[in-house]
């Protein structure tokens, strides 16, 4: 089973954008020598500790900055864009770095109410969208009256991504791969899995459902440091239930004084999907993920406000996953880098 890292190059408190796109490619660079096998980034717009809001452009530069591991979006939310112009993005990325960039698309605007007027676009028709940019970066149409150059031919590998029953139907339906939310919205993880699974529709006779899984992690060397680290991201999301969004806090000792027992129970059940304390512990949860919902990929994400505890987490997770994939490639290399 393959894993992987969803990053969106956070913007820790007392520092600054191109910082935190610094410490995405030192992380990405990284998650390549640990095994990651692929690297995703997100569209989140008007977020001021969000820094992958130009996400192809992200793509590229990390891309360029990396030799094996697949780069792609999880995602592009495709109503924020004409179909053609994400062809286009993604057939450039294409032809510049060859097979290694995905397209996960998502449907929400990826910010509020404002960002969706300030994009001017909002299209509805989502399903309608996917078969449009399918056909643009599908086989080559000469008689076509509009053709994604570059694009057309390149097949970059789509995906669905979604929280919601919505998405796992969309990508049955379409027979392509579908990555569930769970790190922030697992509420109805099992349900979308069932339908998804059972109702998947082969594009080709080869063709199975492959499933991934989102989890948050926030590994280090004891218990309490993990879940010490963790309460940056447990202060930000209580600060976006109040519509207080800033940059990622830095931690602290006590997050219930600093947000409210009710709200940090609230929170902690958005964030349940993870994986908290050191190698030994973090490998028990994330095993038992993948026992309870037999994912073909996981892929990992945590904000962490330090970059090199965030470092050190993904490389603890990278370690426990190739231990309990049996990714002896990645155990060798690991060990070969200390």
């Amino acid at each position: 089973m393959k894993y992987s890292v969803l990053d969106l190059a956070p913007i820790p408190d007392g520092s600054e954008a191109a910082q935190a796109i610094r410490n995405t490619v030192d992380l990405a660079k990284s998650a390549e020598g640990w095994g990651y096998h692929r690297y995703w980034m997100a569209e989140h717009h008007n977020m001021p500790g969000i820094a992958s809001a130009a996400t192809s452009v992200l793509i590229g530069h990390v891309a360029g900055q990396t030799q094996r591991m697949r780069i792609g979006a999880g995602g592009i939310m495709l109503p924020n864009h004409a179909p053609l112009a994400i062809a286009e993005q993604f057939g450039t990325l294409a032809a510049i770095h060859g097979n290694r960039i995905d397209l996960g698309l998502g449907r929400a605007p990826g910010g509020d109410e404002a960002v969706y007027h300030a994009l001017r676009r909002g299209g509805d028709d989502f399903p309608g969208a996917v078969t449009e940019l399918r056909g643009y970066l599908g086989d080559p149409r000469p008689g076509a009256p509009v053709r994604a150059i570059p694009g057309e031919g390149s097949h970059v590998p789509i995906w669905i991504l979604g929280s919601s029953l919505y998405g796992a139907q969309l990508a049955a339906h379409f027979g392509l791969p579908y990555a569930f939310a769970s790190h922030f919205a697992p509420d109805a993880l099992e349900e979308a899995l069932y339908l998804y699974r059972r109702d998947f529709k082969p594009a080709t006779p080869e063709a199975k459902p492959y499933f991934m899984l989102a989890a948050n992690v926030f590994a280090a060397d004891t218990d309490a440091e993990g879940a010490y680290l963790r309460t940056s991201m447990q202060q930000a999301f209580a600060r976006m239930r109040t519509g207080k969004r800033g940059k990622l806090p830095g931690p602290v000792e006590d997050i219930d004084a600093e947000i409210g027992t009710p709200v940090r129970r609230a929170v902690d059940q958005m964030l349940r999907v993870s994986a908290v304390g050191s190698a030994e512990t973090v490998k028990r949860q994330l095993a038992e993920m993948i026992q309870s919902y037999q994912p073909d990929e996981i892929i990992l994400t945590g904000q962490i406000h330090d970059h090199d505890a965030r470092l050190r987490s993904f490389e603890i997770a990278a370690g426990v996953m190739a231990d309990l994939t049996g990714d002896q490639d990645a155990q060798l290399a690991r060990a070969a880098s200390r």
